[in-house]
């Protein structure tokens, strides 16, 4: 059976939980509190050199980290990853957006506010992360106008990528409602089969 390292709150475990849950992969779910430091343990650090979560142990033994990463180990051969090259690129490009533009500002904000205390220097990186969060969100909000997924109108990893730290944006303060086609998009993805919360192991 596979084996998830992940932490209950982290969007990109949720993304590997999602994905499992949608294809109906059983696997074992170990939680390690990174708040406490547990993926900086010498033992974790064997399983995961970068020190962080989610971490797929395959049945052989083979560990995979980088949430989108396994996204794409999982879905290869599924609905869930297209075959076709260009839309195959496409889900890539966007999966690269969600780590680059998206999650450094949407996810940290959320991080920050939900798990750690503000200092002047904080409060002042936190107006960046907002600025630069809303800019990633006005591309979202282009794309899925006359779009109903990220590619090819159908439902992928990309938008698992996505709808991860997207769904809980206002956690970290931004406020989705001015952007109609990701709150349609987002009603689209919770509507799909198999879909779970965040808070489901």
């Amino acid at each position: 059976m596979l084996r998830l390292y992940d932490f209950h709150d982290s969007g990109n475990g949720y993304k590997v939980r999602l994905l499992l849950g949608q294809l109906g992969i059983p696997y074992e779910y170990v939680e390690v509190d990174i708040l406490t430091g547990k993926s900086r343990t010498p033992e974790f650090l064997e399983k995961n050199i970068n020190g962080r979560i989610p971490v797929l142990e395959l049945e052989d033994g083979r560990r995979l980290a980088e949430s989108n990463a396994i996204l794409f180990y999982l879905a290869d051969g599924t609905p869930f990853l297209p075959q076709e090259r260009w839309a195959r690129s496409q889900v890539m490009q966007w999966m690269f957006f969600e780590q680059y533009s998206h999650e450094p500002n949407i996810a940290t904000s959320r991080f920050w506010l939900r798990h750690t205390e503000f200092d002047s220097h904080r409060r002042r990186r936190y107006a960046e992360k907002i600025k630069d969060g809303i800019a990633a969100l006005q591309v979202m909000e282009k794309h899925l106008s006359s779009s109903l997924f990220f590619v090819a109108d159908r439902y992928s990893i990309a938008d698992i990528a996505l709808y991860a730290y997207t769904h809980v944006a206002d956690e970290g303060g931004f406020d989705l409602s001015p952007f109609g086609a990701i709150r349609a998009w987002l009603d689209r993805v919770r509507n799909q089969p198999g879909h779970k919360p965040i808070t489901a192991a």
